[in-house]
C-alpha cells in the first residue's frame, strides 16, 4: 500500500500550474521526491549470501592443468554412422527444442526489460457524436444540441530511473537469458555424450552376442558328443540331460541379448528423436581406439569450460539483479508523461490552429507505509540469491566429482585391460595346448569342449573392459566440457570460485 500519493499528485499539479517549462516541472517533481525520502519505507538489514568454494575444496588444482576436449569429439571413433546419429540428435531431439524455446522466451523478456528504459511513444485518434442535455452542465448553444467531436494526439513517456530499478530488472533478465543460453549448450553436450554411450552399449551387446553364439555352438557340439557316448553306453541319461540343459540355457542367453539389443536400439532412436523402429538392424562393431593419455591432474580451469557451471553462475547474476530491483522499490518512482495533439468540438474545426493541445505531467510514486510488504519481498529475493549460490556450489561439486570419477575410472580401466590381456593370452594358450594334447591322444574331445567356456568368459571380460574404457573416455570428455567453446557474451562478470571471502556482493540497504 502506498499512502501520500494523492497529496503528492495535488502538490505536483499546484507546482505545474505555476511552471511554464517542462524542465521546471521536472525540477519541482524531483524536489518533492527528495522531500519525501526522509519518511519512506526503509529496507531490512541485508543477509549476505553463502561464500563460493575454493579450488582445493573441490579437489582441483589451481591454474591451468586440464587437458583440452576436442570439438566434435565423437569423430575420434571414425564411425560415419555415429557421426550421423549425433548430428540427427542435435538437430531434432525434442528436449533441445524445448531448451531453444526457453532461450527464445528469455531473450524476449530481456528485450522487454531493455525497452522499458527507452521512451514510449503512442498515437491515438477518436471521433464521436453526442446529443448534449439541455439541462446539463454545458450552457447554450451546446446544451440541447447535437455535435460531432474529434481528436488526434501523440503522447509519450519516459521512466526516470534515478535509483536503478529498471537497470536491475535488465540485469536480472540478461542473467536469465545467458543462463538459458548456457543450459542449451549443456543440453547439447550431454545429448552427444548420451548418444555415444548408447552407440557403444549397442556395440557391446553385439560383441556379447557373437561370444554367446560361439558358446551355443560349443554346447551343441558337447551335446552331440554326449549323445554318441550315451549310444555307446559310456555316459548315462544324467549326462545327456545336463548337456541338453546347457544347450537350452545358451539359447535363452541369446534370446535375452536379442531383447536387450532391441531395447537399446529403441533408446538410441529416442535420443535421436526418431521412431522406435528407425534403428532396427543397426549393429555397430566395437571401435578400436588407442589408449588415451590420462591427465595427471585436473585444474580449476575445468569449470570455465562447462556450460552447466556457467549457467548456474549466470543464475546468481539474475537473482542478484532481482534483489537490486527489490531494494530499488523502496525509493521513489518518477515518470515523465507528455502529449501533443488536436482536439475540437466539430470535425470541421479539428485542423484549425486553436484546436491544438499539449501538456506535460511528471508522475511520482513513493512508498511511505506498506505494512512490511517491501521488506518481505527483499527477504524473499535474498533467499533466492542464497539458494542460487548454494545450487551453484552443488553444480561445482558435481562437476568436479564427475571429472575426477572419470579420471580415476579411466586410469584403473587401463590397468585392468593390461591384466585382462594377460589372462586372455594365458587362457588361449591353455586351450591351444589342450587341443594339441587331444591331437596326440592325451586328452578327450569332451575335455577340450569343457575348457572352451572358460576361454569365452575371459574374452567377454575383455570386451567389457574395452567398452568400459571407451565409455570412460566419453565420460571424461563430457566432464571436460565436451569441446564447448565459451562465447564472449557468456563470460561471467564474477569469479567462478571463491578465494576465502565472499565474492558475491550483498547490496547495501
Amino acid at each position: 500500500m502506498r499512502v501520500g500519493v494523492a497529496g503528492a499528485a495535488t502538490r505536483i499539479r499546484r507546482i505545474g500550474g505555476r511552471c511554464r517549462a517542462p524542465a521546471a516541472c521536472c525540477a519541482a517533481a524531483l524536489a518533492l521526491t527528495l522531500s519525501y525520502l526522509a519518511g519512506c519505507a526503509t529496507p531490512a538489514a541485508s543477509t549476505p549470501p553463502p561464500a563460493l568454494p575454493v579450488a582445493t575444496e573441490l579437489g582441483l588444482a589451481d591454474g591451468l592443468a586440464t587437458a583440452d576436449a576436442p570439438d566434435a569429439w565423437w569423430w575420434i571413433f571414425n564411425d560415419p554412422r555415429l557421426d550421423e546419429l549425433v548430428q540427427l540428435a542435435l538437430a531434432g531431439q525434442p528436449s533441445l527444442l524445448v531448451a531453444q524455446s526457453r532461450l527464445a522466451r528469455a531473450q524476449a523478456l530481456t528485450a522487454s526489460a531493455l525497452a522499458v528504459q527507452g521512451p514510449q511513444v503512442g498515437a491515438s485518434a477518436g471521433m464521436d457524436w453526442q446529443h448534449y442535455s439541455a439541462r446539463g452542465l454545458l450552457p447554450p448553444p451546446i446544451a440541447g444540441s447535437e455535435r460531432n467531436s474529434a481528436s488526434l494526439q501523440l503522447g509519450g513517456s519516459v521512466a526516470l530511473d534515478f535509483f536503478g530499478r529498471n537497470a536491475a530488472a535488465l540485469r536480472a533478465a540478461l542473467g536469465a537469458e545467458r543462463a538459458a543460453q548456457a543450459d542449451l549448450a549443456a543440453a547439447r553436450v550431454l545429448l552427444a555424450a548420451q548418444v555415444a554411450r548408447g552407440y557403444l552399449g549397442l556395440a557391446r551387446l553385439g560383441a556379447w552376442r557373437g561370444l554367446a553364439e560361439q558358446g551355443r555352438d560349443q554346447r551343441a557340439r558337447s551335446l552331440a558328443l554326449v549323445q554318441q557316448r550315451v549310444a555307446a553306453g559310456i555316459d548315462s541319461q544324467a549326462e545327456l540331460a545336463l548337456a541338453q540343459t546347457n544347450v537350452a540355457e545358451g539359447q535363452a542367453q541369446l534370446e535375452g541379448l536379442a531383447e536387450q539389443t532391441a531395447l537399446a536400439r529403441h533408446a538410441l532412436a529416442l535420443l535421436c528423436g526418431q521412431a522406435a523402429q528407425a534403428l532396427d538392424g543397426l549393429d555397430p562393431a566395437m571401435p578400436t581406439l588407442p589408449q588415451a593419455p590420462v591427465p595427471q591432474r585436473l585444474g580449476a580451469d575445468l569449470l570455465g569450460r562447462r556450460a552447466d557451471v556457467l549457467a548456474a553462475r549466470w543464475r546468481i547474476e539474475a537473482t542478484a539483479g532481482g534483489l537490486d530491483q527489490a531494494l530499488a522499490d523502496f525509493y521513489p518512482d518518477l515518470n515523465l508523461v507528455g502529449f501533443v495533439g488536436l482536439n475540437a468540438l466539430g470535425i470541421d474545426r479539428l485542423l484549425a490552429l486553436p484546436s491544438r493541445s499539449l501538456g506535460i505531467s511528471p508522475a511520482l510514486r513513493l512508498p511511505v507505509f506498506d505494512a512490511g510488504r517491501l521488506q518481505a519481498q527483499q527477504r524473499g529475493r535474498e533467499a533466492e540469491l542464497a539458494a542460487a549460490v548454494a545450487a551453484y556450489r552443488g553444480v561445482l561439486l558435481a562437476a568436479a566429482h564427475e571429472a575426477l570419477d572419470a579420471l580415476a575410472s579411466l586410469a584403473s580401466l587401463q590397468r585392468q585391460l593390461a591384466a585382462q590381456a594377460t589372462a586372455v593370452a594365458a587362457a588361449e594358450q591353455g586351450w591351444t595346448l589342450l587341443r594339441q594334447r587331444r591331437q596326440a591322444g592325451l586328452a578327450t574331445e569332451l575335455q577340450v569342449l569343457a575348457a572352451e567356456p572358460a576361454l569365452l568368459v575371459q574374452r567377454r571380460s575383455r570386451v567389457d573392459l574395452q567398452l568400459r574404457s571407451l565409455e570412460a573416455q566419453v565420460a571424461l570428455i563430457h566432464a571436460l566440457g565436451g569441446g564447448w567453446t565459451v562465447p564472449a557474451e557468456l563470460r561471467t562478470p564474477g569469479p567462478l570460485l571463491g578465494s576465502g571471502h565472499n565474492p558475491v556482493k550483498a547490496p547495501a540497504p
